[in-house]
């Protein structure tokens, strides 16, 4: 079943086996036929992560990265698309000799060598690699044919792990195997045997549902690790940590144990369950509707990063989803902005909801409610602050309205050439860039850095034909490209909190530690 947790027992396994001393790294493979998850709709696939050296990727490369404490790069992830590609370029040149290119094995081939050379660059001890969708599903079977091939040539070095559902009906009250039980044959049909299983459920797994699975599966009952709904994903290694599951690992890989060293983290989750000061941070989104259900990994990294900077400010996050479309239709929806403590608006795309999120902008100004615009959200902020604060009538984005009378954000010159020609697959201003922080600004006093490096996912940018404008409106401008063109960071002085940036912080915090500008926008909500 999609959804159960693959990226977090990957993550959660990578930071076990580093806690003890194993340089780990790992692989997201994604079924699909993109080339990258850039063109994916975010309401179907979640959240599209971006990487230091600008791959839109999956979210369980967020994931890896927060686990392990690590940037992860482009060449730890792959699609079907990706891997295709790369085959018939290798084709076109004559590199397979002129011998007839074949599905299998020279996909799965490709697959392997991606994998080594992923564990080579990041010069790890071991691999971690996540295979996306379900067992049995016809679009991963050459990356378990991959699986298969590896396991064949390296029997002592590879290890085969089923992360399966054990669904518990109300309408019965008793957990069930038979989905287990079926998954574990269908990998079977793949050519692989689960070396372990990972029973995903809401409760822990008894001992005679792990017997029935070791007979019916054909793996030791020792190996069948339960793994039961945890009050957050940061408490699932010491879920795992529990019944040994990184020395098993390490034992059937002849691998030894360097150190063992999970203290800190255990010892930093412990402490987070135990705050009870409540900060109420609405998040103002788009795309978390699908159907009746909401979709919150749209914005995974986003809810991370609030959740690691209020722990970092020692209280726990209260976090409430808002529809930019609700206040768009509906002003007189805008005063039931005053509960929250705080506001964000996220990055995306297109005209739906817009003027929602230029009414709550404003809001936000004039009342002043802490306000951290992610991205599109730092556009927005322009905006309202052009038409309301300096009067510019009309003042737009040349996305929504390419005709508007101030186009106070507009698109990059080169980006323009790219859209005129449908070059629209991994072509944005994409990865991570420099930033000059400006002196006495939130932002410098928030890094405590004059130079900064954050990660980018954007075509349009602050129209600098309206900087002094703007500025001399009251518009701070506190951080630039060091070359001082692209606008980075706008701030409102006399505000208790009031930020926009035209990056994404979120993909660079860290569980432990938080990020920068998030900590210092909860520290200012918390007030």
């Amino acid at each position: 079943m999609s959804g159960v947790g693959k990226g977090t027992a990957a993550a959660s396994i990578g930071k076990i086996l580093k806690s003890k001393g194993l340089a780990v790294t790992a692989v997201k493979i994604d079924p699909y036929v993109n080339v990258d998850a850039g063109t994916m709709n975010p309401i179907e696939h979640g959240e599209v992560f971006v990487t230091d050296d600008g791959d839109e990727t999956d979210q369980d490369i967020g994931s890896y990265e927060r686990f392990l404490d690590e940037d992860i790069l482009s060449y730890n992830y792959m699609t079907t698309g990706r891997v295709y590609k790369t085959v018939i370029e290798r084709e076109r040149a004559l590199e397979y000799n002129g011998h007839c290119v074949e599905v299998v094995p020279h996909v799965p081939e490709e697959v392997i060598k991606r994998i080594k050379n992923a564990g080579k660059k990041a010069k790890a001890d071991i691999v971690i690699i996540e295979v996306g969708g379900t067992v049995g599903e016809y679009q991963n079977i050459l990356f378990l044919e991959a699986a298969r091939m590896m396991k064949l040539a390296h029997p002592k070095d590879v290890l085969c792990i089923l992360v399966s559902y054990l669904p518990i009906p109300k309408s019965i009250g008793e957990m069930k195997t038979k989905p287990t039980q079926y998954a574990s044959h269908s990998l079977n049909a793949a050519g692989l045997q689960a070396d372990f299983i990972l029973a995903r459920s809401e409760q822990p797994v008894d001992e005679p549902r792990k017997r029935k699975m070791s007979m019916m599966c054909n793996v030791s009952q020792e190996d069948i690790i339960s793994s039961p709904d945890a009050p957050s994903v940061y408490a699932v290694p010491d879920t795992y940590n529990d019944q040994q599951l990184g020395e098993k690992i390490l034992r059937k890989l002849h691998l030894r144990v360097r150190k063992d060293d999970l203290v800190s983290w255990s010892n930093w989750v412990k402490e987070i369950n135990t705050y009870t000061k409540e900060v109420n941070i609405g998040i103002l989104g788009k795309y978390f509707s699908t159907g009746d259900f909401v979709l919150s990994d749209v914005y995974i990294s986003v809810i991370e990063a609030l959740k690691h900077a209020s722990w970092a400010n020692k209280c726990k996050p209260k976090l409430t989803w808002l529809n930019a479309e609700d206040f768009e239709k509906n002003p007189s929806k805008l005063p039931e902005l005053r509960q929250f403590d705080g506001i964000v608006v996220p990055g995306g795309f297109g005209n739906r909801g817009v003027e929602g999120k230029i009414a709550v902008a404003q809001y936000a100004r004039e009342h002043k409610i802490p306000y951290l615009g992610l991205c599109y959200g730092m556009q927005i902020a322009v905006i309202e602050f052009a038409r309301n604060v300096a009067k510019l009538k009309d003042a737009h984005t040349t996305e929504i309205d390419p005709k508007t009378a101030h186009p106070v954000i507009h698109i990059m010159p080169d980006q323009e050439k790219k859209m005129l020609e449908h070059n629209y697959g991994g072509s944005m201003r994409l990865g991570a860039y420099p930033c000059q922080l400006k002196e006495g600004s939130i932002s410098k006093m928030a890094y405590g850095e004059e130079l900064i490096s954050e990660r980018h996912r954007h075509r349009f940018e602050f129209n600098n034909l309206y900087r002094q404008k703007l500025e001399e409106a009251g518009l701070v401008i506190a951080g630039t490209s060091p070359d001082d063109r692209i606008v980075e960071i706008i701030e409102l002085k006399n505000h208790p909190f009031y930020v926009g940036c035209q990056f994404h912080p979120e993909f660079k915090s860290r569980p432990e530690t938080g990020h920068p500008l998030f900590k210092q926008f909860i520290k200012a909500a918390i007030k």
